[in-house]
């Protein structure tokens, strides 16, 4: 923290991208607002930092830093409402909180399920292919479709982090399709994404086809 203030008492616009990841993120925010850096002067993104993590950490201080994610608590729908009281209920506790991987988790489960009973037996390969095209509403409100790159089209919204730990939606886009292997990464340059039978890759320069 002491390097970012150094950094960005240079007179320079600055704003800081942040990769931690987990519970790391505990010290790192707690030192944020211990040290004064505010999201006025020094903002702060992040890409892995959700309401778990800033339930231990006294948030005013933190107020207007930003994340990345695809779901939040905060989201207004009745499928996210029906969510949080289900988690409430599981939990016994009506201040645990939800957030993004545990939404991800509730829709793959449930595609999982869904898949299973498409191919009537849980056998690996066959609920793999099963999985491709099976969809789910989301507690975001959004109907998701599992893609035969095995991966799932969201939307990206950002939050700024609030007084109470939660975070207000500033920016949300439609669902947008997703890429397996990023295409400005040069190893990745090549590679396809394709389980749908009758060949199955995940991350191949060529179809590897599949067998019996």
């Amino acid at each position: 923290m002491a390097r970012i203030k150094k950094f960005g008492s240079a007179g320079k616009k600055t704003a800081v991208v942040s990769t931690v990841n987990g519970d790391a993120n505990v010290p790192f925010y707690k030192e944020l607002g211990n040290q004064g850096i505010k999201a006025t002067d020094i903002p702060v993104i992040a890409f892995s930092v959700g309401e778990e993590e800033l339930a231990g950490v006294d948030t005013k201080p933190l107020i207007g830093h930003l994340a990345a994610w695809s779901y939040f608590e905060s989201v207004n729908t009745p499928e996210n409402k029906a969510f949080i009281a289900k988690w409430h209920a599981y939990t016994k506790n009506p201040k645990s909180v939800t957030n993004d991987p545990m939404e991800s988790a509730y829709i793959l489960f449930h595609m999982w399920v869904q898949a299973v009973q498409q191919a009537g037996t849980t056998d690996v390969d066959a609920v793999r292919q099963a999985m491709i095209g099976q969809k789910v509403k989301s507690p975001s409100g959004f109907e998701v479709t599992m893609g035969p790159n095995h991966h799932m089209a969201k939307p990206v919204m950002i939050g700024e982090i609030q007084g109470n730990g939660q975070f207000s939606i500033v920016y949300k886009s439609k669902a947008l399709p997703p890429k397996a292997w990023s295409p400005y990464v040069e190893a990745n340059k090549g590679k396809v994404a394709n389980w749908s039978w009758p060949w199955v890759c995940g991350g191949c320069t060529t179809p590897r086809f599949a067998t019996n």
